[in-house]
């Protein structure tokens, strides 16, 4: 998720969560209306939208995920690489939480849930597709709103960019594997050309452009970088609610059918979040890792990548689709969720340091 915030939070104070980000959620809730609203009076427009595809990737859409997803790349120095063994128990319990549980227990929710508690209240073809749609969320940790959640609770700044630039070279090869493997585990097909496409397209192609751009930046002075990064923000942010208008003006009439689908989505999603997050910070107690770094780590084990989660949903199962739509519900509740956790961890500090 993009921010206002940069990444260098260890040289200066810095705004701790932008306009955009705080309100995240109600934006969110105006782009459905949106989206309904200009789905249902211009259907021919947007069926056209749909209609450019090249090997199953929509041009508009990956186009406004490139924007979305680049700005927050150049934030990530993977440099920061080299301290990972300063906190090695704070990172061991992170990557254990967001490669190891995370995915896996979003998957087991969403059979609990979606196949069976809720399958009575939910359109019957479209179970696989939700189900798709959680495990995607639950595949990547979130790269760039993190920086914002660890600076909220007052979290090390350098375990929070050596946690994120490790994640994000681990999800350079994990995530195909993972998807594929979770999402065979659900019996859900995946054609796998277009996972690798997608994963190409939205992380191996960004990654590479957006190093080779904070390389110029840096060069010119860590100014330069800086301005950049808050100059592109809006940019961001305007390509992730012009995606969801899209998403919504093709969904519109599956939500307005049922509006009680999104409410029953949310309920994995926050399960998973909480259950991440507090299984992370507790582990991080066990283990005696100071609270300035359990914070992040809890913070990063529990928040997803929520970007590809949505460009990797629409490349494998169409804008229609429900696994786009699960998606899209981890956009909605991530922030008021998120900030939640946080005044959690907040709170509990005196509780956490206690016989450490």
């Amino acid at each position: 998720m993009t921010t206002s915030h940069t990444t260098e939070v260890a040289g200066g104070p810095a705004p701790a969560i932008g306009f955009f980000e705080r309100y995240l959620s109600v934006w969110v809730l105006l782009c459905i209306l949106t989206g309904i609203l200009l789905g249902r009076a211009l259907p021919d427009v947007f069926k056209t939208i749909a209609s450019l595809e090249v090997a199953r990737v929509n041009i508009p859409v990956g186009l406004l995920i490139w924007v979305m997803i680049i700005p927050m790349l150049i934030k990530i120095d993977f440099g920061a690489l080299a301290q990972v063994t300063s906190q090695w128990r704070g990172i061991g319990v992170t990557l254990v939480v967001n490669w190891l549980i995370k995915p896996f227990s979003m998957a087991f929710l969403g059979w609990l849930f979606i196949r069976h508690l809720f399958a009575g209240w939910l359109p019957a073809g479209q179970l696989d597709s939700y189900i798709a749609g959680l495990i995607l969320l639950a595949a990547a940790p979130c790269t760039a709103m993190v920086f914002v959640w660890s600076q909220l609770c007052r979290g090390d700044p350098y375990f929070t960019l050596s946690q994120v630039a490790l994640n994000d070279s681990i999800m350079i090869l994990a995530f195909a594997p993972l998807v594929a493997f979770l999402l065979g585990l659900s019996a859900i097909t995946v054609p796998w050309d277009t996972l690798i496409t997608s994963v190409v397209l939205y992380i191996i192609l960004p990654v590479i452009l957006a190093q080779a751009a904070r390389r110029m930046l840096l060069a010119r002075g860590r100014g330069h970088l800086e301005r950049a990064v808050q100059k592109l923000a809006p940019f961001s942010i305007s390509a992730l609610l012009l995606t969801l208008i899209l998403l919504f003006a093709f969904q519109g009439e599956a939500i307005t059918r049922q509006p009680l689908v999104i409410a029953l989505l949310a309920v994995p999603i926050l399960i998973q979040v909480f259950f991440n997050a507090g299984l992370a910070y507790l582990l991080n107690r066990r283990f005696s890792v100071a609270h300035c770094v359990a914070g992040p780590s809890s913070l990063i084990g529990a928040s997803n990548f929520f970007e590809l989660a949505v460009a990797t949903a629409i490349s494998l199962f169409g804008f229609e689709s429900g696994a786009a739509l699960a998606t899209v519900v981890g956009v909605l509740i991530e922030v008021p969720v998120m900030l939640l956790v946080v005044a959690v961890v907040n709170r509990s500090q005196r509780w956490y340091e206690e016989r450490m």
